[in-house]
């Protein structure tokens, strides 16, 4: 079966973040599904839902296997189910009402509590105002106090549970600061946290229910606290002092009771395929329901595989095939024991490029082929597009290529082509597909042509309200300088990447030195040369995929180790030389500085009309002040040293990941271009 595994990618340890799965969590996951015969394709639905989409359509799954929380809102893990509805895509768990309602703690426990189930005395509160000595007479101290909308113990921490009013003011205050959407005041019961995790198939006696699990804390971790229960602080940081202990320690008439609970909560709340539900076992023996997960945990070492392993799950793959088979039971789906033997249509795939036929390096003084691909890199990018079930043509863009490309039958293109000649080179390819009718990956001729002119690129931008240092283009060095154009200067040629024609010199101090300098790049490269004013301050860049409403991937920024460099700037011979530059992905800085950089590179973005991929480079000024420097929507894919490939490693992608992210739109593309000529056919 084919399926697409969607879920959110944990890449930082912090409440914002905490609902998701670790890197291993979503390796250990996806080979367990293919170890079982499936054909897996996971999909990180970070970004716009429209990149979503398009992966979905592009993949056309049997099943989506779902562990996707979402980022925003009280409804964030609806929203993908509910995406599957529209879809018409069958989908592991329950369905978007059931996702809602139990991510809504209070309206959860209204609907269990007049069912008879037992649960603490609470109230929601989503203003200060609302909470007054006269509302929480009805509770008793000490309180519990979290957020109403989160999951994953966020906003829990060893100071929820409040003793005095006063202590419950200041924290209701803080929370809701943070949690403005609401939180929950209930009644703290001293005792132990019980767990129930729930596969649908696989104890048919108990509708669901497995044994019941308790936390067993190590005694050290424990001491150190006056109430015991799972924050953040033990889900994130301190998991090692905290093991899952099953069967849970309790009487037989506890378990018979816990379990009789949950059959009734299951069924109530309709939870589908997985679930868990935590309660809280009194001292005296009493069992209140806490809290429902529709997306419960599935790292390794979770309840569910423990509890499991007593019903004959005992091992991730089996449990991943009872909740698959759960579900495909409810959509009437065929899981076929051995891979069908129908054959499949291929799409055939043509890998335009420019091969890289010398070696570039320091030593030599030609850069002629500087921006060009090594067969390395070729051939990783071919193997992962094969990956795909794809057929690949491989095809070197030579002045030949509009002569032969039209007969290979070529379905979609993956260009990484860089062009023949001339400030329109990187447009060349993408126009002559655009002739020939061929969809094909990346920005549109006019882009390319824009992007790679600096000096236009920055004039757009500048137009649109952006900052970027002052510049002029320049010819014969003899041009007139401008007034807001300040020393020092940096040059370089106006339509050139790869750091081409940028050396340890391209900095100077004196219109002397820069009309000296204008005249020997222009008169190397033939072509303008780009002036701006040199910025002091630090480096970054930012990597998009998606079209209109881009992924922003995690920002990098350029670390500069050549302190005898007076001008610290990334030229040609530094990509070279590896104690000179160092690259810190995810950079590291303030949130705030993040987020303006993600808005002006997704602005950027826009502006130029850029499309599935896009590399953006910025610059700060001596002010602070975000400065664009430029963009490069076609940039190089070396795996494991280009900067893209780098800054997606960070965000959690393999190079196969990344290969099929940029694919994906140009094969919605090609279906839009397929059901016109089926439309027109019709006509």
């Amino acid at each position: 079966m084919k399926i697409a595994f969607t879920h959110n990618i944990q890449l930082t340890v912090s409440e914002d973040e905490a609902e998701f799965d670790r890197p291993e969590t979503v390796a250990a996951i996806t080979q367990g599904l293919r170890n079982l015969g499936h054909i897996v394709e996971p999909i990180d639905v970070a970004g716009p839902a429209s990149r979503v989409v398009a992966r979905l359509e592009a993949l056309n799954p049997e099943l989506v296997f779902n562990t996707a929380e979402g980022s925003k809102g009280r409804f964030r893990e609806a929203f993908y189910p509910a995406l599957f509805d529209r879809l018409g895509l069958p989908f592991t768990g329950s369905d978007a009402y059931v996702c809602a309602l139990t991510l809504d703690k209070n309206l959860t426990k209204m609907v269990l509590a007049s069912q008879g189930i037992p649960t603490p005395k609470w109230i929601f509160v989503n203003d200060r105002s609302a909470i007054s000595l006269k509302k929480i007479q009805g509770l008793r101290f000490p309180l519990m106090v979290k957020p109403n909308f989160e999951g994953s113990s966020m906003g829990i921490t060893i100071d929820s549970v409040v003793e005095t009013p006063e202590q419950l003011l200041a924290r209701a205050e803080y929370l809701l600061s943070r949690y403005p959407a609401g939180i929950l005041i209930e009644e703290f019961i001293t005792g132990r946290d019980l767990v129930v995790p729930f596969i649908e198939k696989a104890s048919p006696e108990t509708g669901g229910a497995l044994e019941p699990a308790v936390y067993d804390y190590e005694e050290k971790y424990a001491a150190k606290r006056k109430y015991l229960f799972y924050d953040f602080e033990m889900k994130s940081v301190g998991f090692n002092h905290v093991h899952v202990k099953v069967p849970a320690d309790i009487t037989p008439e506890q378990r018979e009771k816990v379990l009789e609970l949950s059959r009734k909560i299951f069924k109530t709340l309709d939870i589908r395929d997985l679930g868990r539900i935590d309660f809280r076992l009194s001292e005296d023996g009493e069992i209140y329901f806490i809290e429902i997960n529709a997306l419960p945990s599935l790292e390794a070492g979770a309840s569910i595989y423990k509890s499991g392993a007593l019903v004959g799950l005992d091992t991730m793959e089996k449990v991943l095939e009872a909740i698959i088979t759960s579900a495909a039971e409810r959509y009437g789906l065929y899981i076929p024991s051995v891979k069908p033997s129908r054959k499949k249509t291929r799409i055939r795939v043509g890998l335009i490029y420019n091969l890289k036929h010398q070696e570039t390096t320091p030593k030599r003084t030609a850069d002629a082929e500087a921006e060009f691909d090594k067969p390395e890199t070729i051939a990783a990018i071919r193997r992962a597009l094969e990956s795909y079930g794809h057929e690949v043509v491989k095809l070197e863009a030579t002045p030949e290529l509009s002569s032969i490309l039209p007969n290979y039958g070529i379905d979609v293109v993956f260009n990484i082509a860089k062009g023949f000649r001339g400030r329109t080179r990187e447009s060349q390819v993408p126009a002559l597909l655009e002739l020939l009718g061929i969809p094909y990956t990346g920005s549109d001729p006019t882009t390319l042509s824009i992007a790679l002119d600096k000096g236009l690129a920055k004039r757009l931008v500048a137009e649109a309200g952006l900052r970027t240092p002052p510049f002029v283009l320049m010819v014969s060095g003899k041009e007139r300088l401008p007034k807001n154009l300040y020393f020092p200067v940096i040059v370089k040629p106006v339509a050139e990447g790869s750091s081409k024609g940028i050396v340890e010199t391209s900095v100077v101090e004196t219109e002397e030195e820069l009309r000296r300098l204008v005249a020997e790049i222009s008169g190397k490269y033939r072509q303008a040369v780009i002036a701006e004013s040199f910025l002091p301050g630090r480096e970054f860049t930012v990597g998009l995929l998606g079209e209109k409403r881009p992924k922003v991937l995690p920002i990098m920024e350029v670390l500069f180790e050549n302190h005898s460099q007076r001008y610290p700037i990334y030229s040609f011979d530094n990509r070279f030389v590896e104690d000179h530059i160092r690259y810190e992905v995810p950079a590291r800085i303030e949130p705030s500085l993040r987020a303006e950089l993600e808005k002006q590179a997704r602005s950027v973005f826009a502006i130029l009309g850029c499309r599935d991929i896009a590399r953006i480079d910025f610059r700060l000024d001596k002010n602070g002040h975000i400065n664009f420097m430029e963009c490069n929507p076609l940039p190089s894919l070396v795996p494991g040293y280009s900067d893209f490939c780098l800054i997606a490693e960070a965000a959690g992608m393999n190079y196969r990941t990344l290969i099929g992210e940029i694919l994906d739109p140009a094969l919605r593309r090609l279906r839009e271009k397929n059901k016109e000529k089926l439309l027109a056919g019709a006509l």
